[in-house]
């Protein structure tokens, strides 16, 4: 059975058409807030209902709560602030904003609370660390000194290069009823895919109906493979290596906060309200630097027995010279140095020096995608 939407209700915050053509036409009236391309791709993602149950950015009882206790205040497990920061508002609560990313009106806003906050409470609680060499550290503090609550209307969608791949909640909820899948797994990533990849997404499948791969698309650190690249390597490693009719690839924009196991509870979320049933998670899910333990993105998820999607676990695997095969420490007797373990840092680094990975690290054709482009890295 496709699971619930968090929440129990998949939110839809869209604008009907004349509402949207009559805001539209009165724009000028209202006051205008702009907002950064990640807060526009959270406005996306509560219109759509990738957010549910969030109807908006969080006000401050949510926020704090989310803070303290992993939770909304009426207890839905939730970890991540979704928030709108603002340096100087010129608008008051009561009022209701229009928020543009650049020239463009994003959305609607109804104003139900301004506040201020902590910096560093925020980025302690969240990131487990105050230290501004974290990427969402640094992006909290960068952040403006007021934080608005309130209800969103989606007016306009940003471009979107990927639309080919696009699925919402709702499409994907219809796509997995069409093909008949009671439990779906999901796997989220931001790279390309190598072979310990492709054995986690297969393992998982065998205990699953169907296979739901779910690349993120949008800001990264730098090093990370760009988006395109991601999508094109996928591409080919679903035509030759992927039962059509057990796995699907749909895209999600969302912007990282490398928050570590807090975000691994935030990326079940996003994917139960995407229809699946059980989500993959991997050692340092959402990791970075060495900020968080290998497994404490597995361990948090002891605190939400109510989450409603069920987690998988996955220890670090590697390639055995005896075994011949992939395995993990559970499976393997052999010893250290029979073992290669995989590591995107060292198969980057290959690329980047223009050395073919070896077959068990790496898909000869999703090689020669990565190959195809000049530079597949950001910069």
């Amino acid at each position: 059975m496709v699971s619930k939407p968090h929440g129990g209700k998949l939110v839809r915050r869209i604008a009907a058409p004349k509402t949207r053509e009559r805001i539209l036409s009165e724009q000028h009236e209202y006051p205008r807030v702009q907002i950064d391309h990640g807060r526009a791709i959270d406005l996306e993602n509560i219109a759509h209902g990738v957010y549910s149950p969030l109807k908006g950015f969080l006000t401050r009882d949510d926020f704090e709560s989310v803070l303290d206790h992993m939770r909304l205040s009426d207890d839905t497990p939730w970890t991540i602030p979704i928030v709108l920061d603002v340096e100087n508002p010129t608008f008051e609560e009561g009022d209701a904003v229009l928020l543009y990313y650049e020239d463009l009106p994003v959305a609607r806003m109804h104003v139900e609370e301004i506040y201020t906050y902590d910096k560093k409470e925020f980025a302690k609680n969240v990131f487990k660390t105050t230290e501004e060499a974290h990427p969402g550290v640094a992006r909290v503090y960068s952040m403006g000194d007021y934080l608005v609550g309130g209800e969103i209307e989606l007016l306009n969608e940003l471009p979107n290069p990927f639309a080919k791949y696009t699925l919402r909640p709702v499409e994907t909820r219809i796509l997995f009823r069409e093909r008949g899948w009671e439990t779906i797994v999901a796997f989220q990533t931001r790279n390309v895919p190598h072979v310990g990849h492709e054995y986690v997404q297969k393992s998982a499948l065998t205990f699953v109906d169907g296979l739901f791969i779910n690349p993120v698309l949008g800001k990264k650190k730098k090093g990370d493979y760009k988006d395109e690249v991601i999508i094109k390597a996928y591409e080919v490693l679903f035509k030759h290596y992927y039962p059509k009719d057990a796995a699907t690839l749909a895209t999600v924009r969302y912007e990282m906060r490398y928050a570590g196991p807090r975000e691994a509870i935030h990326h079940a979320i996003m994917r139960k309200n995407f229809g699946a049933t059980h989500f993959i998670v991997g050692r340092d899910h959402a990791g970075v630097g060495n900020y968080y333990g290998p497994y404490d993105a597995h361990e948090i998820f002891n605190h939400f027995p109510d989450l409603g999607i069920t987690p998988m676990f996955f220890k670090e695997f590697f390639y055995c010279r005896r075994c011949g095969s992939i395995v993990n420490e559970r499976i393997c007797p052999h010893p250290m140095e029979d073992r290669e373990y995989f590591s995107g840092t060292k198969i980057r680094n290959m690329i980047r020096e223009g050395k073919v990975p070896p077959a068990y690290f790496m898909r000869p054709e999703v090689y020669e995608v990565i190959r195809s482009f000049d530079n597949p890295f950001v910069e």
